[in-house]
């Protein structure tokens, strides 16, 4: 099933991504192009309090258009460690200092043409701080009871694939 690249044309390079369109060789003996947008990587950290409360996002996404309500998130510097980013992104996003960070797993965003892969963590052991926003950040934060934020997926408040993904698995694993 595994396809082999024959020819890779660079469309775009930006600041976030680059786009390739390629053309590819499948094994049934046809040839096919495939849009493939490559991206250096994120992390996504889900702050979770002894009483079970987590903190969430709320900000204007401009691809949809929408403000989302999503877990605190970011896209990892060149050579930067995905613990080092979850918590720096904690830090900035939401004030908090985190004393545990547990790995999760990753999750691919979208990959029917992307290698985005976003690391998942939980924060533990938390501590309140100022928030250190990067300046085009307009970012506000919710604390709410983790079966609140759920109930939120289920109802389609929540519709952010990675904070879907997270607030599952910290439900499956903490309760």
């Amino acid at each position: 099933m595994e396809e082999k690249t024959l020819e890779s044309n660079t469309v775009f390079t930006g600041k976030i991504i680059t786009v390739k369109v390629d053309r590819v060789s499948l094994t049934n003996g046809w040839t096919s192009l495939r849009e493939v947008v490559l991206h250096p990587g994120a992390v996504a950290v889900l702050p979770l309090f002894d009483n079970g409360d987590v903190v969430l996002v709320k900000q204007f996404r401009y691809p949809v258009g929408k403000v989302l309500i999503e877990v605190p998130a970011g896209k990892l510097d060149p050579g930067e460690k995905p613990e080092e980013c979850a918590l720096r992104e904690l830090r900035e996003e939401t004030g908090i200092d985190a004393g545990k960070l547990e790995y999760v797993g990753f999750v691919y965003t979208s990959p029917g043409f992307s290698n985005e892969k976003i690391y998942l963590y939980i924060a533990e052991e938390l501590s309140q701080h100022e928030q250190d926003l990067d300046v085009d950040e307009i970012v506000e934060t919710i604390r709410l009871p983790l079966r609140e934020a759920l109930r939120m997926c289920i109802d389609g408040e929540i519709t952010d694939a990675k904070t879907v993904a997270l607030l599952s698995l910290a439900f499956l694993k903490r309760g």
